[in-house]
């Protein structure tokens, strides 16, 4: 038990500082690349928009928190 949460806290520990460090990762649809090949075609990637890259779910939860709580001690 000690040794799965330790573990886990670990791995959170890790991976906050991965959000810090390197806040943008490639995106999943296209692997980085920007566009995805449909109907025989290269099309641009629907979900970066051809950016290549996305905001880390932590990072996202981050911001969030961080606007709230801006906002609120204003």
């Amino acid at each position: 038990m000690w040794l799965a949460m330790a573990a886990l806290i670990l791995w959170l520990g890790g991976y906050a500082v991965l959000c810090a460090v390197k806040p943008f990762a490639p995106c999943r649809k296209c692997r980085g690349l920007g566009q995805i090949e449909r109907f025989g075609k290269p099309r641009m990637c629907p979900r970066c928009h051809d950016k290549k890259l996305r905001l880390r779910v932590g990072r996202r939860a981050h911001n969030a928190w961080r606007r709230t709580h801006a906002a609120g001690t204003r």
